[in-house]
């Protein structure tokens, strides 16, 4: 009586906003009991320890097939709001017939922040919180909290429960804000959840949501199956228009490249057209399992230049307490810092990895000019140092606590110091005589830095912001005409899109990365692509092009370092300046 009770409360706030036509949809007869049909036991649970979302209290369902055998790890579907679409019923009908694998269903409730008493007292209730938002909050939720939780569970008749740990064995689905977040938790950690079931979805401006349109259009496919619903009397009020989003993601899912499939209706904010398509959904959802969704190929222009077919991320060295400062020298070997460690690492042209023999004293940023030399931003020591082919160094400056910095092929060499995040940062100018230049001093966290490829402007990462700078460079290697260049995308979390390294290729692509891994941007400062990184709890630092052709952008990423081959060539600081292509404006 309580889930029956739980299941209304749910469909009377679909329906809060807008009253549908009497629209009569056809029952799907998997969502009918059918004689001779195993059925599953379910069991409750309520979680309270959740450190994610703290202080909240989650009601759980979980539905476990008669067929399933705890010899074999069950694949897993994941629906928010509790119980919805009569699933079991679904799943025992679907399992029986072999449409769907074997499968536990785990159906949790938006958490409640309970009262303490008296009968004036109203919980907090976290559903918007916590299904709304962007981010990967509720991804971990379910994966370190929820889904251990139940495996310590034991189903009526003693089995106990193993749940598939393969992203490939889950589906996640929800309706309205459940289905925002069940697509979220799959953008987000796509390596654990790859089929998601949207009904009228709420991809509107509630936590920003409304913004997944554009950012899946840029970003590089993930592997992720799409089921949208919606129906044309769906709400359009202060928020947004729901009818036009959901149609608007399915046209930049469609772009992209992902395997998305729709169903539209003329029905409005309620659960009726799911309930009647929740079957055939599922059995597109699983269709061909237990071959691997894949990812798609987009449209993206940019995208498409940029990617090779089969070439994706592959590690270079893990295991390090913080990577930064990746550069590339003339031969296409790849030098990078651990900097609490205090060590130097290079990487040649054929990927393989050895230590220098040196003390890196904290350094940063790296960078090779054109008689070989590299010179390090040493922020520990307050220094900047060059090193020679045999990795004798020498002091150049003193009392300059650099983070980054690029040299020109004239010698002209440029250095931010971030000096915190509250204070304005400075960027200096050293001259090749030893002359120390301060050519600006008002940027909240400059960070990384580099030149165009024709060497007449510099592009700076402000990592208090989302801003990328950029300067036109004087003849005598000061710095005008300062202005707001690059507009980055950040995560939900965050307040800034913490732009770290940055590059460009030949063509006058810039590259930035930040945290969400990296963007790119075409010369006009519009980012065009993201390509995000194995998820690693880090987020990229630096970034240079290595390798003989220097066509392998490498990425520093807190205790790894990754590498991919690109469809490009990065533009050398320490060649001869070079014009770019025109810019389509």
């Amino acid at each position: 009586m309580k889930k029956l009770f739980f299941c209304l409360c749910i469909l009377a706030q679909l329906d809060l906003y807008a009253q549908s036509p009497a629209i009569q949809y056809t029952v799907d007869q998997a969502s009918i009991e059918q004689a001779g049909v195993p059925k599953g036991a379910i069991i409750q649970f309520v979680y309270t320890q959740s450190k994610i979302f703290p202080g909240t209290s989650h009601e759980c369902w979980v539905y476990i097939p008669a067929q399933y055998n705890p010899s074999q790890p069950a694949c897993v579907y994941i629906n928010q709001d509790g119980i919805q679409w009569n699933a079991p019923t679904v799943f025992d009908n679907l399992i029986d017939k072999k449409e769907i694998p074997v499968t536990i269903g785990v159906f949790i409730t938006p958490g409640k922040v309970l009262a303490n008493s008296g009968a004036n007292a109203l919980d907090r209730f976290n559903r918007s919180f916590e299904y709304d938002g962007l981010g990967d909050a509720y991804a971990r939720f379910i994966l370190n909290e929820i889904l251990p939780e139940v495996e310590k569970l034991k189903a009526p008749d003693g089995r106990a429960i193993h749940l598939s740990t393969n992203g490939n064995d889950r589906a996640i689905g929800g309706s309205s804000s459940g289905a925002v977040c069940a697509f979220t938790a799959a953008w987000e950690h796509p390596e654990a959840f790859t089929r998601v079931f949207s009904a009228i979805g709420t991809y509107i401006g509630l936590r920003g949501a409304d913004r997944y349109p554009t950012l899946i259009r840029k970003y590089e496919p993930k592997p992720i199956r799409v089921f949208l619903q919606d129906g044309s009397n769906d709400l359009n009020i202060y928020a947004g228009d729901w009818w036009m989003a959901n149609q608007t993601m399915e046209r930049a899912l469609s772009f992209a490249g992902y395997e998305v499939h729709h169903v539209w209706g003329e029905d409005g904010h309620n659960g009726k057209q799911g309930a009647s398509i929740f079957p055939d959904a599922m059995r597109w959802l699983w269709k061909d399992w237990p071959m691997p969704v894949a990812k798609g190929n987009s449209s993206n222009q940019f995208l498409k230049d940029l990617l090779i077919p089969g070439a994706d991320w592959e590690l270079v060295g893990k295991g390090y307490l913080f990577t930064e400062g990746t550069a590339a020298n003339a031969k296409g070997e790849v030098y990078f810092h651990d900097i609490p460690a205090s060590k130097t690492y290079k990487v040649d042209v054929n990927g393989k990895l050895t230590t220098l023999a040196l003390d890196a004293k904290k350094a940063s940023g790296n960078c090779f000019t054109p008689d070989g030399k590299r010179y390090s931003a040493a922020g520990g020591t307050k220094q900047i140092i060059s090193y020679d082919a045999n990795e004798q160094a020498t002091v150049i400056a003193d009392s300059i606590e650099g983070n980054d910095l690029v040299v020109a092929h004239n010698g002209n060499m440029y250095i931010t110091v971030p000096d915190g995040t509250t204070k304005p940062g400075k960027l200096y100018l050293i001259r090749p005589n030893g002359q120390k230049v301060l050519v600006d001093d008002g940027l909240k966290f400059p960070n990384g830095i580099t030149l165009s490829p024709d060497q007449t402007q510099i592009y700076v990462t402000e990592s208090a912001s989302h801003w990328v700078w950029i300067y036109k460079i004087k003849p005598d290697g000061t710095l005008t005409y300062k202005q707001h260049y690059g507009w980055l995308h950040h995560p939900d979390k965050e307040e800034n899109a913490w732009g770290d390294g940055i590059k460009c290729d030949t063509s006058g692509r810039v590259y930035v990365a930040t945290n969400l891994g990296i963007q790119i941007m075409d010369q006009l400062g519009r980012v065009n692509a993201i390509l995000p990184l194995p998820f690693s709890g880090f987020n990229p630092s630096n970034i240079c092009f290595g390798g003989p052709d220097f066509n392998i952008i490498y990425v520093s990423c807190g205790d790894k370092v990754y590498r991919r081959k690109l469809n490009t060539r990065g533009a050398n600081t320490f060649n001869p300046p070079i014009k770019p292509v025109l810019p389509k404006l």
